[in-house]
């Protein structure tokens, strides 16, 4: 929860439809792109997935950007891929934005040091779908159809829910958001970030609403909550981070729940909880650069992802990943880790762009004079 600029306008919406920076030195475009990777669609149109392997390991290198490694697992996610290919994973800007991945692409076109995949939230995705070489992974049929662009222009990849973490030897365990309202939680609930600029803060907003009555389009009730959480005295202006959180400053927290979730390595008595009627769910988008330096190992990247092994990986993480009931049907999912996850009682909501649209533009008119 340290990497803050990560959650900038990732309230993602499914259906609608980010990397590097210079980290290392200019380079040719390899061969693999007259060879065909630059505009492959499958790895059947380079022969397959050998084929690709091949290709990618001729490389030798992958470019990806705002990629943090406590970040639902990205860590281990990236020397894993590393490990199993021989190819080195350069990391740029791992605190950066899903704009930041967009702005290095612009940027840093034609060069060798230009990111070849990324990570995005849906707001950024939408606004770029230029920016992106349609791929269909091998288990492209098994993502669901409103995760995905049907000519694999961009892929949801892994996501969750929007929860309530909080410090279960400092506050008692909520049961709803009306809870938070009680005098028990005076000066403990932190929002995470500005909901007027941050992806996770406005999720947090959209899940009250969900709670009162509201949807995610319609967040009157959302942020009359938390006004009335102001003014009882229990919202902290304070953003909260791993060390607020430690130190018992932010003893209660709204962010998603992988991000809660993590929280538990380094605090044993840290807790999630996700409101049963309030389940606001949201996914990244997952995309390759159609100016990647290294077209083959962008495309071996996001072959990886979408295996079981990446998948378990983000799941590994906290994460929730955008196969799961296929995996769960095929008995290749890590049951213990996707056991652990916290619980979700009730029907997800997952946001459109024009949904999300809707509710910023109430929010920009309404969150500073509701609750300032």
């Amino acid at each position: 929860m340290s990497t803050f600029t990560r959650t900038i306008a990732v309230t993602l919406a499914a259906g609608t439809m980010v990397a590097v920076a210079a980290c290392s030195p200019p380079e040719k475009k390899s061969e693999s792109s007259a060879s065909g990777a630059a505009t492959a669609a499958s790895a059947a149109d380079l022969g397959g997935i050998d084929k690709l392997v091949e290709a990618a390991k001729a490389e030798g290198q992958l470019n990806v950007i705002a990629l943090p490694p406590n970040w639902a697992n990205y860590g281990e996610i990236i020397k894993s891929f590393g490990d199993k290919y021989g190819i080195k994973v350069n990391s740029a800007q791992p605190d950066g934005s899903s704009q930041d991945e967009i702005n290095a692409a612009n940027q840093l076109k034609g060069q060798g040091g230009a990111p070849d995949v990324f990570d995005l939230g849906a707001t950024v995705a939408s606004a770029n779908v230029a920016m992106f070489a349609p791929y269909k992974v091998e288990k492209h049929s098994e993502i669901p159809d409103n995760l995905k662009d049907p000519n694999g222009a961009w892929t949801n990849d892994y996501g969750g829910y929007m929860s309530i973490g909080y410090d279960s030897a400092k506050v008692p365990a909520p049961a709803s958001l009306d809870d938070l309202l009680k005098p028990e939680y005076k000066g403990k609930v932190a929002l995470n970030g500005d909901p007027t600029q941050a992806g996770a803060a406005f999720g947090g907003v959209q899940m009250a609403s969900l709670a009162n009555g509201g949807t995610v389009e319609d967040i009157a009730p959302g942020v009359e909550y938390f006004g009335k959480l102001k003014k009882a005295g229990n919202l902290l202006p304070v953003d909260p981070s791993d060390t607020t959180i430690q130190s018992g400053q932010t003893p209660v927290v709204f962010d998603w729940d992988y991000l809660n979730a993590a929280q538990v390595a380094k605090l044993k008595t840290w807790k999630t909880f996700i409101p049963n009627g309030a389940v606001l769910g949201s996914y990244y988008v997952q995309a390759i650069n159609k100016d990647a330096p290294h077209p083959a190992a962008a495309r071996l990247w996001q072959e990886y992802l979408y295996s079981d092994e990446g998948q378990n990986l983000w799941l590994k993480g906290g994460a929730r990943p955008v196969r799961a009931e296929a995996m769960q049907k095929a008995g290749t999912i890590d049951k213990a880790a996707f056991a652990a996850l916290p619980k979700v009682e009730g029907t997800p909501v997952i946001p459109t762009e024009a949904q999300n649209t809707k509710a910023k533009e109430y929010l920009a008119a309404n969150w500073a004079k509701t609750v300032g």
